[in-house]
């Protein structure tokens, strides 16, 4: 975004809210689960989330900015729909970072329905199937964005995707891409398959090898990758659904790869395949 200072009312000391304003406590009841599912909002931390939540129309309902920050980005500023300078503490008191960036907003749930989202023509697919820690999943979605996937899908009982690590994890990611809620796995996995996409259990005793799906083709056409839970992967019943279950071929004496960077081996090597056969943005 480029700034645009000029256009920007001065800013005055004496409009800083401090942690006890109304508006400051009704943001930070959105650290809890409960209230960020009443309201359907939650909050998006630093400057790259921010910038990713203006992104999308509508998305972002107030920017709240220590007078730093205000300067400093002045460009996120302009385009906000509303901006409110507080202080160090008040500020701190809305960011579960260790070290806040000065900038948080508060925002509208952007998820959609599966269906909405499997209408659209899709050529890769990140399924989470309780997928419980917010770095891993938010990681996910960071890497499903980097390599071009069209929407991710978190089933089951993973975890919240406005969590404020998961979004953080997500490093704005989460605003580039639709994202879709499904509280049965299943049914994720039949959607997609009836979308026409090939359904690929990442599976660490999978029947097939990452490499051969890649030499024979597997991997060239629409591709949903199904990931499991971190702690016991994914259950048999779930598994059999897919069309394929893929293992990722360990050469060293590593027992296992932690799940985001086996979703980012995965989501890769269906990027690439797809890249070389003209079939990504199919």
């Amino acid at each position: 975004m480029a700034s645009s200072r000029a256009d920007l009312p001065p800013l005055t000391s004496g409009t800083l809210l401090n942690k006890n304003s109304g508006r400051v406590k009704e943001a930070r009841r959105l650290a809890r689960r409960s209230f960020r599912a009443e309201q359907r909002q939650f909050l998006a931390d630093g400057p790259k989330a921010v910038e990713g939540a203006l992104g999308v129309p509508g998305c972002v309902v107030e920017v709240f900015a220590t007078a730093a920050a205000s300067e400093q980005y002045a460009a996120l500023r302009a385009a906000a729909p509303a901006w409110t300078v507080v202080d160090d503490r008040a500020l701190a008191s809305l960011s579960d970072s260790v070290h806040p960036q000065g900038v948080v907003a508060r925002c509208r749930f952007i998820d959609r329905p599966l269906d909405h989202v499997v209408e659209h023509s899709l050529s890769l697919v990140a399924l989470c199937a309780d997928v419980r820690d917010p770095g891993n999943a938010g990681t996910v979605i960071r890497t499903a964005d980097a390599a071009g996937a069209g929407a991710v899908v978190l089933a089951g009982h993973s975890v919240d995707a406005y969590n404020a690590k998961t979004v953080r994890a997500t490093v704005g990611s989460v605003f580039h891409l639709p994202l879709a809620l499904e509280p049965d796995p299943a049914t994720a996995v039949a959607r997609l398959r009836a979308a026409g996409l090939t359904v690929l259990a990442a599976d660490g005793g999978g029947e097939l090898d990452l490499d051969d799906a890649a030499d024979d083709g597997l991997l060239a056409g629409p591709t949903a990758w199904l990931f499991g839970n971190e702690a016991w992967g994914l259950p048999a019943e779930l598994a059999a659904l897919a069309d394929h279950r893929v293992r990722i071929p360990i050469h060293g004496a590593a027992e296992s790869l932690n799940l985001s960077t086996a979703a980012a081996v995965c989501h890769y090597a269906s990027a690439r395949a797809q890249r070389r056969t003209g079939a990504a943005g199919a």
